[in-house]
Formats: C-alpha cells, sequence, structure tokens
C-alpha cells in the first residue's frame, strides 16, 4: 500500500513539474516570481526556457517510469534527482531578497524526491511492513 501511494506522490509530482516547467516556457515573468528570484536581463528568458525544459523533462521522465511501471528506475530517479531541488533552494536562499518563505517549494520537493525515491528502493517486504 505505501509503494502505491508513493507511486501516485511521484505522478502528481511529475504532473506538477511538466505545469512549473510548461509555466516558464509560456509565462516566464510568473513563473520567475513563483521561484524565488527576480531575473529579466532586457527581454532575455533564455534562463526561464532552460529552467522549463528542464521541468518538462525531468516531469515527463517521471510520468513514463509511472505509466510504464519501472519502479526502481523511478525510485533511483527521484532519490538522485533530489539533487535539483536542494541546488535550487541554496540559489533561492543566496539571494538577498528571498527569506524561507521563498525557499518553502524546494523545501518539500527535497522531502518528496527523497522520501519517495528511497522508499520504492526499499525491497517491497520492508515496504508493505511500513
Amino acid at each position: 500500500m505505501t509503494q502505491k501511494i508513493c507511486i501516485a506522490i511521484a505522478f502528481l509530482t511529475g504532473l506538477g513539474m511538466i505545469f512549473i516547467g510548461t509555466r516558464f516556457l509560456l509565462a516566464p515573468e510568473t513563473a520567475e516570481a513563483g521561484y524565488g528570484i527576480h531575473f529579466n536581463n532586457q527581454g532575455d528568458y533564455s534562463f526561464h526556457y532552460i529552467k522549463g525544459i528542464r521541468d518538462v523533462f525531468s516531469g515527463l521522465l517521471i510520468c513514463i517510469f509511472v505509466l510504464t511501471k519501472q519502479t526502481k528506475a523511478l525510485g533511483i530517479t527521484l532519490a538522485v534527482g533530489t539533487i535539483i531541488p536542494v541546488t535550487d533552494m541554496l540559489i533561492v536562499l543566496s539571494k538577498d531578497y528571498n527569506g524561507i518563505v521563498q525557499a518553502i517549494p524546494h523545501i518539500s520537493a527535497i522531502i518528496v524526491c527523497a522520501a519517495v525515491g528511497t522508499i520504492l528502493l526499499m525491497p517491497k517486504t520492508i515496504s508493505k511492513a511500513l
């Protein structure tokens, strides 16, 4: 049961990442504000597009692993992928104009990726006991 819940959470996370990435591609200034940074160099949205496609790819990868029942690959991707929200959080917190409030989405992603990834990598007998 725990594994099924984790797979559902992973799928929703993947869909969320696709949404966030798409928002960076289609509405870069709105997405930028939600991310917790201020960056726009005279209408140059290169950073936004890079971030957007990274998130769309990551979200699609997670959703594809769920849909194809690749639980081990999903667990590895989430566990190792924890490096992304950790780095994003450090970038957000390095800005003088940000505080913990802007880091909360990144902290939430860290918790979800680390916990769900770890649970999915546990042997089935252990995860069933949880």
